[in-house]
């Protein structure tokens, strides 16, 4: 682990969400925590940390699930390496005494194996993952935008039949006051 880092952020990654544990270099609790993997979750999880300036995030298989996460990071600035999955298992085992999983120990399991262990394979940002991200960031803005767009279209239409509420609207109905307010 760099000397420079005062904390260690270990991070065991979801789809849907992602818990992180803050160590400092003598292996302390600092500081645990659960975001989900969206936009808002992500700057939640950001703002979260901004109390430790001198980090490090350990995301464990940061080349599978933990992928999406490390290369947002990295755009970012951060400093992260990737902790294996066998590695943090073996950490979790020997500190616990069993191998039962829970989404706090691993991110606590993930955060030891970085104080602990020198080396640790530390990644640079992917240009191709990060336009993909952004491709599909814009997607998401577009879909949400064309519903507002037509549920909007369905509320004003329904208001032209009286006693109609927006849900009894049909797409036929939609069409033929459409077709008649043209003509």
């Amino acid at each position: 682990m760099s000397s420079t880092k005062a904390v260690i952020i270990g991070v065991d990654p979801h789809k849907m969400s992602v818990t992180i544990e803050v160590v400092d270099t003598r292996e302390r609790l600092l500081g645990r925590a659960r975001f989900d993997t969206d936009k808002a979750g992500y700057a939640a999880m950001c703002r979260y940390v901004k109390q430790w300036p001198a980090r490090l995030w350990a995301v464990e298989g940061a080349n599978g699930a933990g992928r999406p996460l490390a290369q947002r990071l990295l755009a970012a600035g951060e400093q992260v390496v990737d902790v294996p999955a066998k590695l943090a298992a073996r950490v979790r085992l020997f500190d616990t005494g069993h191998n039962r999983k829970t989404d706090a120990l691993d991110a606590h399991s993930v955060a030891v194996v970085a104080v602990r262990t020198d080396g640790l394979r530390e990644l640079t940002e992917d240009g191709e993952l990060e336009a993909l991200r952004m491709l599909t960031d814009r997607r998401d803005e577009l879909a949400h935008q064309r519903v507002q767009t037509v549920n909007r279209l369905q509320r004003l239409l329904s208001e032209l039949l009286p006693g109609q509420r927006k849900r009894d609207l049909s797409a036929t109905q939609a069409k033929a006051i459409r077709h008649h307010q043209a003509s």
